[in-house]
């Protein structure tokens, strides 16, 4: 089991994670943002409202809900508006971790997936899952941002350590 205070760091490297990889996607033409290039999620855009998408997808299990499918990239057309739902996410979820419990955190979620398989899970390997989940498809985004000629950005959860040690010693 993860603890409260790992969780509050993890959804605060999400965050910053997150902020990085759409500041390095700004140098997108928004023709090479959306461009099919064969990838999971096809296009830079589509990846990165899939990194949206998953957020809510398992906020609405957490509250006892079980949607049918993802967010569709079509519902995006630049950057900003994906800026704009992922920065609610990452509120979202350090503001809903940080109210937490210990208790809370062996809650047993029960849902549905998209294919309507029941799964239960508890509620801090849920939270562990959507950090995890969005580190492996930043990856993804760092090859397309490299196809694509853009210079990519790290987002190691050890970059983010170090910056943060280095802004308590300044």
């Amino acid at each position: 089991m993860v603890t409260l205070e790992l969780l509050r760091l993890l959804f605060q490297y999400n965050q910053w994670a997150d902020r990085r990889m759409v500041d390095a996607c700004s140098a997108l033409t928004n023709e090479q943002f959306t461009r099919d290039l064969g990838s999971s999620f096809r296009s830079v855009r589509d990846t990165l409202v899939h990194l949206y998408g998953a957020e809510w997808v398992w906020n609405e299990r957490i509250e006892g809900r079980s949607p049918t499918s993802l967010v569709a990239g079509t519902g995006f057309p630049d950057l900003a508006s994906v800026r704009t739902k992922l920065e609610e996410m990452d509120t979202f979820y350090i503001d809903y971790v940080s109210r937490l419990t210990p208790q809370d955190l062996e809650r047993v979620i029960h849902y549905k997936s998209f294919a309507g398989d029941e799964f239960s899970n508890p509620l801090w390997q849920t939270l562990h899952q959507l950090t995890n989940h969005a580190s492996y498809h930043r990856g993804q985004i760092i090859t397309l941002l490299r196809q694509l000629g853009a210079k990519p950005v790290t987002t190691d959860l050890i970059a983010f350590y170090r910056e943060r040690a280095a802004a308590a010693r300044a």
